[in-house]
């Protein structure tokens, strides 16, 4: 059979992109296909704006801090329509980079729907024609999950989000997920009286236990009416909003529902079934550890695998895809000791395992910290860090460590480094604190809690 391309790539996200661009660089003929916006969900409607709203949240509580610092603040107000202008400047911006950057590596864009119809075919929607390929990549990352309950039209999702035409006023945002969690906290500093339902017993489930309890805490006192063990039966529409029917029988009148209950991997009506590509229970592509399908010549990356759904990762797979099947140099995504944040508000910075999952594998030992940050001294804030550590009790290797406060992702990505390399406990004592800063906890924890 004679070939269009050696790699078509259908979708034009992270891991994708990374693929398509490596590909190309060891001399291959890549065609690529998206049919909403490149850069997929993290740059268009996922981690680049939530990061810019997560920013213009947080000032409502720095113009308060800032008094107890001798500044006088004046009156102050959020104008949704010119940030949300701002957002998209630069969200265009970073979409026409990524196409760019296709561009100039030589790859071949289409911007429209692709579909499998073979192991080595795709059909355009762009003009109905089907296009052959050497080996086909399924980038198409993850879509968001709104259960089946009456009224579920009248909800919108993290996809909606970021194109409201006002700020709602009283929002239900539905979930006890990281999306769900992170949301709440930016509806509820940008000035939203914000009310969050989790059907479970705790918030963020998955991530270790204390980092639970302390963040829900302090959702809580930052004024969030955060309600667990709560799920929604319908929604109806009212003359001034929208009311929410609990399971309990109670009701919520609101301006928004805000579904964060998860994502699905975007796999309907690509014709994977029809490719003979297995699919997973929840509708992902199974792949092997090269990221290859049951069907040799179909491979799949990123969230649309289900395996670890983050930006960084589907990087990492794609370009080891690109090794693998273009560079001649076998290599296989490392999925373990991943650091990853999330930007709740204090946000969380965490890598490695939970207190929980290392208890199941080995003795260990815990080493904790809560305390008032120097920023808040002044401020007046009653807000507290948390630090945690896991430890093995028979060689030190620290298996876990998990922050809550400001500036916890940017210390996770370098605690990340001496988790991956396998660091002691003793290593991190060794190393000498940096003063005064609130990192410094890290390398200064002694004595064991548990």
């Amino acid at each position: 059979m004679e070939f269009d391309y050696d790699l078509f790539v259908i979708g034009g996200g992270s891991g994708g992109v990374r693929a398509a661009r490596m590909a190309a660089g060891y001399g291959a003929r890549v065609g690529v296909a998206e049919e909403f916006r490149f850069g997929g969900t993290c740059v268009v409607r996922g981690c680049v704006p939530k990061k810019l709203m997560v920013y213009a949240s947080a000032f409502s509580e720095l113009f308060e801090d800032a008094e107890g610092y001798g500044w006088q603040v004046g009156p102050r107000s959020f104008d949704w329509s010119r940030f949300i202008a701002a957002k998209d400047a630069e969200i265009a911006r970073l979409e026409a980079i990524y196409a760019r950057n296709l561009d100039l590596a030589g790859c071949e864009l289409h911007r429209c729907r692709a579909e499998v119809t073979g192991p080595h075919t795709v059909r355009l929607a762009s003009h109905g024609h089907e296009v052959r390929a050497r080996h086909i990549l399924i980038a198409t990352g993850g879509t968001p999950f709104v259960p089946d309950i009456p009224g579920a039209h009248h909800a919108i999702t993290s996809n909606e989000i970021f194109d409201l035409p006002h700020l709602p006023a009283r929002v239900a945002v539905v979930g006890g997920g990281y999306i769900a969690c992170e949301f709440a906290g930016i509806l509820n500093g940008l000035g939203a009286r914000v009310t969050q339902l989790y059907r479970g017993e705790q918030i963020l489930r998955g991530f270790d236990d204390d980092v639970r309890g302390h963040v829900a805490g302090l959702m809580r006192a930052k004024g969030i009416d955060l309600r667990t063990e709560t799920d929604v039966a319908r929604i109806d529409r009212a003359e001034d909003g929208l009311v929410l029917t609990l399971e309990d029988g109670a009701r919520l009148a609101v301006d928004c529902v805000l579904y964060a209950t998860g994502r699905v991997p975007n796999t309907a009506g690509l014709g994977l079934e029809k490719a003979g590509v297995a699919l997973g229970p929840r509708g992902e592509v199974l792949v092997d550890r090269w990221s290859q399908t049951n069907v040799p010549s179909i491979f799949a990356v990123g969230d649309v695998t289900d395996r670890l759904a983050l930006t960084p990762v589907a990087i990492r797979e794609g370009a080891a895809f690109a090794r693998t099947v273009f560079g001649g140099e076998p290599t296989a995504a490392d999925h373990s000791d991943v650091p990853t944040a999330v930007f709740t508000q204090p946000e969380i910075g965490t890598v490695g395992l939970t207190e929980a999952e290392a208890r199941r594998e080995a003795e260990v030992e815990i080493y904790r910290s809560t305390f008032r940050p120097m920023f808040h001294t002044l401020s007046g804030r009653d807000e507290r860090m948390l630090m945690k550590m896991v430890v093995r009790k028979s060689d030190r290797r620290v298996l876990g460590v998990h922050i809550v406060g400001h500036a916890a992702a940017e210390m996770i990505q370098l605690a990340g480094v001496a988790v991956k390399m396998g660091a002691t406990k003793e290593d991190f004592d060794r190393t000498v604190a940096v003063h005064p800063t609130a990192a410094e906890e890290l390398v200064t924890m002694r004595d064991p809690v548990a």
